[in-house]
């Protein structure tokens, strides 16, 4: 019995010091920015610098420096040690690894369902797979977030929202289970409120501070940007680049490889438009499934998986760390339905492993249009277009309550 309560806990602490460490060790610096722009940007903010977000449009939302200044508090003490940029990684490790913790208390505690610790063996598991990226990017820092605002939906769920639209304000995505959530639940006027209010509260503090078109900066910044290399829509012109008919070039503006070839920039211009039309699409499939008496445990999972995955296929960027969005609504359909959740978590899985063997492992291939490395990404990009309509058709075929009632209401 002792042994089945600290197992999950020992092994997720362990995978976060294994991944941590991984992150110094593999190529292709997978902790870089962490060190190389999250480091400046919560220096500047501290010293009486520049303030990304406030006094310069930045690319994250502005509660995104929020945990980035709280690293670099955190790497004071071991600055003399290790030197700054050792510091700020080890303290932005631990910064991730509490977070997580104090998620994974929420999922597990003690005594929890078998399903619940079966949902924090698979996050133990697609964190090892994914590897370093699951830690060293701003989006680490959301997971937990997204993953105990929706453990806490049905009972706490204005608390569910505010965590949720708190996550929306470092990286967009948990904005997608907030939309699942509204349109599942009952409570859902109830997080609407809360959601408007905490945006309030944000974007007035900001304007207190002397932001004023900086404010939706980082709306507006993705605007002009071009197409990365990983980016689902990309696939076919790195094949071109293997040919030798593409390129690939470092955008020292927006810090990434992006592709050049000819119809590049048509893809990039309309890949905004369709990712709006697919959530415009898939929510009123999901609003139809609700007027039909689906049930919100049976609904929302596949259908924040659905959202959360039309972000990342039509997304012009391709990041790797985007697979950690994956996790949460997995984590939560695994324990609402996980009869119904095993094709998506082997999926996600696969993605994670496909991703990890990419970035950072042969990264370096990619760059120079490599065919094995390419190909590799390719299988992955195709994956994520598998599991997209693997959401979509779960969410179509959620059963219909009996009673056609809904017990989310608190």
């Amino acid at each position: 019995m002792r042994l089945r309560i600290i197992a999950p806990w020992a092994a997720f602490v362990l995978a976060h010091v294994v991944v941590a460490v991984l992150g110094w060790v593999l190529p292709s610096q997978p902790m870089g920015d962490v060190v190389l722009v999250y480091q400046p940007w919560s220096a500047s903010a501290l010293s009486g610098g520049a303030i990304v977000g406030i006094t310069e449009t930045w690319v994250y939302p502005q509660l995104a420096l929020v945990p980035m200044v709280i690293a670099q508090l955190l790497a004071l003490p071991l600055a003399a040690l290790l030197g700054p940029q050792g510091a700020y990684l080890v303290a932005w490790a631990l910064l991730v690894t509490i977070c997580d913790l104090l998620a994974f208390v929420a999922l597990v505690g003690r005594g929890a369902a078998a399903r619940r610790r079966a949902a924090g063996w698979y996050w133990t598991g697609a964190l090892m797979l994914l590897g370093p990226i699951a830690m060293y990017r701003i989006d680490a820092i959301t997971v937990p977030l997204a993953i105990t605002a929706g453990l806490w939906l049905s009972r706490r769920p204005g608390v569910a929202a505010a965590l949720l639209t708190v996550g929306a304000w470092i990286k967009i995505w948990p904005g997608a289970l907030l939309l699942a959530a509204v349109v599942a639940l009952r409570s859902r006027i109830r997080m609407l409120l809360v959601a408007l209010a905490v945006t309030a509260g944000v974007i007035a503090v900001l304007l207190l501070l002397g932001a004023d078109s900086e404010v939706f900066g980082f709306l507006t910044e993705q605007a002009g940007r071009g197409l990365q290399i990983e980016a689902v829509a990309a696939t076919p012109f790195l094949w071109l680049a293997v040919a030798g008919s593409a390129s690939i070039e470092y955008s020292y503006e927006i810090l990434t490889y992006q592709i050049h070839a000819p119809g590049v920039e048509f893809v990039a211009a309309v890949l905004t438009p369709l990712m709006m039309l697919g959530v415009l699409a898939i929510t009123g499939a999901a609003m139809l499934r609700v007027r039909r008496g689906a049930s919100w445990t049976g609904l929302f999972p596949p259908f924040a998986l659905a959202l959360v995955t039309t972000l990342i296929v039509a997304n012009k960027v391709g990041s790797p760390q985007f697979q950690t969005w994956l996790i949460a609504p997995v984590v939560l359909w695994l324990i609402h339905d996980r009869a119904r959740a095993g094709g998506a978590a082997a999926l996600v899985l696969l993605l994670c492993a496909l991703t990890f063997a990419v970035y950072p492992l042969s990264y370096g291939g990619v760059l120079s249009a490599q065919a094995l490395p390419i190909a590799l990404l390719s299988i992955r990009n195709i994956l994520l277009v598998v599991l997209l309509a693997h959401a979509v058709r779960a969410m179509l075929r959620t059963p219909i309550a009996r009673t056609g009632t809904d017990h989310s209401r608190t």
